[in-house]
């Protein structure tokens, strides 16, 4: 089946698998968007463990999917995992590190011979929210403004900064896209609380802090948009790869990809009305609304940056040194094995889903948190 494909159709099929991936990250940042709410919303120890705990349930998800993304792109694309994981590595290093540190806060945040204290684990939680968001969306926002990178004859990447990808905070677009992120994720942590806290002084302070996230959350995310829209793009000549700049390339793409516009303006709806509907009509199911519409317009954007001849990591140094669907993927073998491997990834969402479910069947409450044994 799939080795009938061609090589640009397998590298295609392979981005959106990793454009998919992205998408689900973003939306399960909710986790670290909530971490960052523990001390707004949560005012009493019983208050925020609900929260954490809400939280704790969900948080190995989060990372495995950054995880999974990750791996996907070495199997797929292993030139830009060696030029931004090899290169970049300061930025991939401080992102790694915020998380693990969620990773252990959980753990021992609760823990009777917890010598650091617990407060020292709930800041490093809200540290991982604030740091792990905002660098991740800092990060790819350099998929759309390039990066100082050289790649050798023998595609041996040359950093040309000693900052190895902290320099891309220097870049507001990027940092816009970074703090868009951040302020989504909040948004979606306040949806969350919401859905799952049977708690009625939780749950109206998060409507509260929701709608101040919200203004933040929808000025960076316009303004990330509309100069995306306006700049100059990293295009490629599909008969020679050369790469090129274009005025206006994304919004060429925009025009030229009529279907994947259609679903990032119905993710751009489902995203608004989870929060209209949450804070004007007291709803509580605006999370799956929101949620839904993260990963439909977090998608789209990743098509925009890979497709339609469209250098996806390009070299401001060196705009031959770009990095395409074309030349930074494995070969058609690896990508036709690794395909059919892709195939098992419905049974994957489907035990993810089950298992979501059964967490999620009761909402938390404050005499659970007292009677269970597993407390975060």
């Amino acid at each position: 089946m799939f080795e009938n494909l061609s090589l640009l159709a397998l590298q295609q099929y392979w981005w959106i698998l990793v454009s998919i991936l992205a998408a689900l990250f973003v939306f399960l940042t909710f986790v670290q968007g909530g971490q960052t709410l523990i001390y707004q919303i949560g005012k009493t120890e019983d208050e925020k463990t609900m929260l954490l705990n809400t939280l704790g349930r969900k948080w190995e998800f989060t990372f495995t999917t950054l995880v999974t993304f990750g791996g996907a792109f070495f199997a797929s694309f292993p030139l830009f995992y060696s030029t931004s994981f090899g290169g970049a590595y300061w930025v991939w290093l401080a992102i790694l590190i915020a998380f693990v540190i969620q990773a252990v806060s959980y753990e021992y945040r609760k823990k009777p011979s917890n010598f650091l204290g617990q407060k020292t684990f709930e800041i490093f939680l809200v540290i991982n929210g604030v740091l792990g968001t905002l660098l991740v969306g800092t990060a790819v926002g350099t998929f759309f403004n390039g990066a100082e990178f050289s790649l050798n004859n023998m595609n041996q990447v040359d950093w040309q900064t000693p900052f190895r990808g902290l320099e891309a905070v220097l870049t507001f677009h990027n940092v816009a896209l970074g703090l868009t992120v951040l302020f989504l994720s909040r948004v979606l942590g306040n949806l969350y609380f919401i859905f799952t806290i049977d708690n009625e002084i939780i749950v109206e302070r998060a409507r509260k802090t929701l709608f101040l996230c919200s203004i933040p959350f929808l000025l960076f995310f316009l303004y990330f948009v509309i100069a995306l829209l306006l700049k100059q793009g990293y295009a490629v000549n599909p008969e020679t790869g050369e790469v090129f700049m274009e005025k206006y390339k994304y919004l060429h793409n925009i025009i030229e990809m009529p279907v994947n516009t259609l679903i990032l303006l119905l993710g751009v709806v489902g995203v608004l009305w989870g929060i209209i509907s949450t804070v004007l009509m007291k709803s509580n199911k605006g999370f799956w609304f929101a949620g839904t519409g993260t990963v439909l317009v977090v998608f789209a954007l990743f098509l925009l940056a890979g497709f339609n001849n469209t250098a996806f990591y390009p070299s401001n140094f060196d705009l031959q040194s770009s990095l395409t669907l074309q030349n930074a993927s494995s070969s058609k073998f690896t990508l036709v094995a690794m395909s059919y491997v892709s195939l098992l990834i419905p049974f994957v969402l489907a035990y993810i889903t089950y298992f979501w479910r059964a967490m999620n069947r009761k909402k938390i409450t404050d005499e659970e948190m007292k009677s269970e044994s597993h407390v975060y």
